[in-house]
């Protein structure tokens, strides 16, 4: 489905924001995720973990951001694996396979296409990227690489 050249270049900058490159990769460890152990932020029980559809302990580091996309969350690995038709919820090591974590990249942005082109039509990057992320991580290297894009990528 990410058959224009807006959709393409939000591929590749979330990939860039995300990854620092081509190859999937497992969310590190940070401050924005751990307070005593591994992913507990995500966990059942709090604010992080509730919004990512965490809904037993452990939840947080088996449901981690993994990926092109750094897919997170339960809710989000039940949701993406049932549209790919892969089970994704009980082999979440699965999003760090190269064709599996394309595929649920196309998918992710594929489900806010609507949102993202009408974000990046007013040139509204931050917003973009928002969809993705839910926030503005990496928002930098998403817009570098996303004008980059433009200047290189023809229209097609």
């Amino acid at each position: 489905g990410l058959v224009d050249r807006k959709m393409l270049l939000m591929a590749l900058a979330t990939i860039r924001a995300e990854t620092e490159g081509f190859v999937p990769i497992s969310e590190f460890v940070s401050k924005f995720n751990t307070e005593k152990t591994p992913f507990d932020k995500y966990d059942k029980g709090t604010a992080k973990g509730k919004e990512l559809g965490n809904t037993q302990i452990g939840d947080g580091p088996r449901y981690r951001g993994r990926g092109f996309v750094q897919l997170t969350g339960r809710f989000n690995y039940q949701t993406v694996g049932d549209q790919l038709r892969i089970d994704l919820a009980s082999q979440p090591e699965l999003a760090n396979e190269s064709s599996i974590a394309g595929l649920i990249l196309a998918q992710f942005l594929s489900n806010s296409r609507s949102n993202i082109l009408e974000a990046s039509a007013n040139g509204d990057l931050r917003t973009a990227r928002g969809l993705v992320n839910g926030g503005s991580h990496g928002l930098e290297r998403f817009i570098d690489a996303f004008k980059k894009g433009e200047e290189v990528v023809p229209d097609f």
